[in-house]
């Protein structure tokens, strides 16, 4: 049994191989390594008994023959490869390269090969754009609203709609959620990104740990029965149980009570964005664990292994709260990916995208007892809600899919036609066999054509629009006449706004206003 890895050297690789050496009826192991990557001389000599059942392939996915050389006579293919943030908001082209260029050259290498591999793509919760405590709870079939000037998003958007559209016979796509990973906070201090995180996002997490468990179970389930019914040629979300379903804020608080503190202790309610994440938790994400037991590792458990393992962490409860805060929080407002620094600079379009403009990022202030919070019972407005009696899954309130959802497989092209209507568009078909993986003809509210499975659009929630072809996020128009965009776009947006988001052809953040 031959399989080949992407991304092995990344938190979800690195966690992945620790598990997946232990399986014994893999004889041979392909991963793909940057030439640049210095990390897997580490790994090599890590695993240097296991040294003789791997191959090394150094190259890059946006070269075909290196996909070719890495999917050859492979069983299996796991792409965990992705350029993700901050590092494609830094090199966003090279996010284009990876998560895009390249997944096309691996499905196309795949589809190619005469006795085609099973192929295991790793997607993102990322997909699903900003959620707020209106619908905190979502699942695969939620439309895939990818926030403003996310290219992580936006790659792995493509990348994902090339999967599903593909040839290949057998295919899972698995989408992450926000992950735990022993580097993270190192990660999170070497940039603005973590001033991305809203405090009131509703955010689900599973660590790399368990991720890595995950693919070895589905791995070696998959080498000793058929999977073909309950798994493959299906869209599942990788979550970490209800007991992971926290808030941005719940996270921040957590991790810097390690060093003695907590949340408003070293940030202010202006640090943070108030919307344009990505982030939610998940209704159906019991569905992976019921057929391989991985989710096993709590938040509160991860926490106290960082605390364990970075012990020097502990000294910053003897050094005054306010001097953290400004050599290790307010030194990041110089970075590009911090709104301190869109506001010095002038970004409107951030600002916009981010805060709902300049004037809301202003009046957000520094005194946290005017800031709304959701765990404090209170909604955007100040008004009370009850945060426990959201976070219960029981309680979740899911969208209108315009079809039963539940019973996909079984739809009729009545339940295309009324979810095609719902989109602002049209079924072009004039006929549909059952087949949920039938290719059939659409038309979108704009009058432009596109093909795609019945299952792409019914059940794993795409639909064409510009995003699917250029940085253009045009979704203030858009749900104006798409009643499912609406109901997830207009949790955190107003109606009345026409905005529309686009990158320029140097990744430049712009925003223009656009006709009803």
């Amino acid at each position: 049994m031959q399989i080949a890895i992407t991304g092995i050297t990344g938190n979800m690789g690195q966690a992945t191989l620790e598990e997946v050496v232990k399986i014994d009826k893999i004889d041979k192991f392909r991963f793909l390594v940057l030439l640049e990557d210095k990390r897997i001389k580490k790994l090599l000599k890590q695993y240097k008994n296991y040294r003789d059942k791997f191959e090394i392939i150094y190259g890059n996915l946006k070269d075909m023959e290196t996909c070719e050389n890495l999917v050859k006579n492979c069983d299996y293919v796991v792409n965990l490869a992705a350029v993700i943030p901050p590092h494609s908001d830094q090199y966003p082209q090279k996010a284009v390269d990876c998560n895009e260029i390249g997944v096309d050259n691996l499905v196309t290498a795949i589809e190619n090969c005469a006795k085609q591999p099973k192929y295991i793509h790793i997607s993102t919760v990322a997909l699903y754009g900003n959620r707020n405590y209106k619908h905190p709870y979502g699942q695969v079939g939620d439309p895939l609203l990818v926030s403003p000037f996310d290219i992580y998003s936006a790659t792995k958007l493509r990348g994902e709609f090339r999967v599903l559209e593909s040839n290949i016979k057998t295919w899972a796509v698995l989408r992450q959620t926000a992950m735990l990973h022993m580097n993270m906070l190192k990660d999170n201090m070497s940039d603005g990104l973590m001033f991305h995180t809203c405090f009131n996002a509703p955010l689900e997490w599973a660590t790399a740990h368990d991720s890595g468990v995950l693919i070895a179970n589905i791995l070696r389930k998959d080498m000793s029965e058929d999977l073909s019914e309950v798994f493959w040629r299906q869209v599942f979300n990788i979550g970490g149980g209800e007991v992971n379903c926290i808030t941005g804020y719940n996270t921040l608080n957590d991790g810097f009570k390690i060093i003695g503190g907590g949340a408003k202790d070293f940030f202010k309610p202006y640090y943070n964005a108030t919307r344009n994440f990505h982030g939610m938790w998940f209704y159906d994400g019991e569905r992976l664990d019921e057929l391989f037991d991985y989710q096993k590792q709590t938040t509160d458990e991860y926490w106290q292994e960082i605390a364990k393992k970075y012990s020097y962490y502990k000294l910053g409860k003897i050094v005054p709260k306010g001097l953290i805060s400004t050599f290790a929080i307010k030194r990041l407002f110089k970075s590009k990916n911090s709104p301190a620094y869109w506001y010095k600079h002038g970004d409107h379009a951030k600002m916009v995208a981010y805060f709902g403009g300049e004037e809301n990022y202003k009046n957000l202030g520094k005194d946290w007892s005017r800031f709304s919070l959701l765990v404090e019972n209170k909604n955007e407005n100040g008004d009370f809600v009850d945060c426990d009696k959201i976070r219960k899954r029981e309680n979740a309130r899911l969208i209108d899919y315009y079809f039963d959802i539940d019973n996909y497989k079984n739809i009729t092209i009545k339940d295309l036609q009324n979810v095609a209507k719902a989109h602002g568009g049209q079924l072009l078909s004039n006929s549909f066999s059952g087949d949920i993986y039938e290719r059939l003809e659409w038309m979108t509210q704009d009058g432009e054509k596109f093909s795609a499975r019945a299952f792409t659009v019914m059940k794993a929630g795409h639909w064409l629009n510009s995003i699917y072809k250029e940085n253009v996020w045009d979704f203030d128009r858009l749900s104006k006449k798409d009643k499912l965009f609406a109901q997830i776009w207009l949790d955190s947006h107003k109606e009345s706004k026409n905005n529309r988001y686009y990158f320029d052809e140097n990744f430049n953040a712009m925003i223009e206003k656009t006709e009803n």
